[in-house]
């Protein structure tokens, strides 16, 4: 089953991830989204083995488990720490005081706002895999 791993940074400044979808809790905790990440696929690995181990069948949503990664904004540039925020800003057409606060996950981003962010970067992805060197 593939689900999502939600990435947040918590107010304290430091990340969690969990899946909101699945019945089975399995969550990653770190002072770093790559910290989080580890011990995410840490827990993953470990919730497996307990079952195994007691010889209990696994719960149907952890056959074949796969998750993707979803980042709250400040998560995002975190992990991807050499993305500059006001040059997103500038290429996603948003102010760029209000996406380094965004960055910063000190005021709440609209949908509407996440949305304009997502499409400007898979352009830049789309962009980047373009390119002939």
């Amino acid at each position: 089953m593939k689900t999502t791993a939600l990435i947040e940074m918590s107010k304290d400044g430091n990340f969690s991830i969990f899946t909101p979808n699945i019945d089975s809790t399995i969550i990653g905790l770190g002072k770093t989204v790559s910290e989080a990440k580890a011990d995410f696929e840490n827990s993953v690995k470990e919730v497996i083995e307990a079952y195994q181990e007691h010889g209990d069948p696994l719960p149907k949503e952890l056959v074949n488990f796969s998750f993707e990664y979803k980042y709250d904004l400040a998560s995002f540039f975190n992990f991807y720490s050499w993305i500059n925020a006001t040059q997103l800003a500038k290429f996603a057409g948003i102010n760029a005081s209000l996406m380094r606060k965004y960055k910063a996950g000190c005021t709440y981003i609209s949908e509407k706002q996440t949305a304009k962010i997502e499409s400007a970067l898979h352009k830049l992805g789309a962009e980047l895999t373009a390119v002939k060197l």
